[in-house]
């Protein structure tokens, strides 16, 4: 291990790492965001399934 090439290596596995991680989270907020626009009543209907947990867990 005298090559000083050896000192990047877990610089690259680091940098590897970050990169899934980075991967893995920009994927769930792409999921959310590009999810086409919901109509109005569909909206209604979330929200109404949203409030309807809150009034359960209170």
């Amino acid at each position: 291990m005298n090559n000083p090439l050896w000192m990047l290596l877990p610089w690259a596995v680091f940098a590897f790492a970050v990169g899934i991680k980075f991967w893995r989270i920009t994927s769930l907020f792409r999921r959310h965001v590009l999810v086409k626009p919901q109509g109005v009543e569909a909206f209604r209907k979330t929200l109404e399934r949203i409030w309807a947990k809150d009034q359960q867990t209170a």
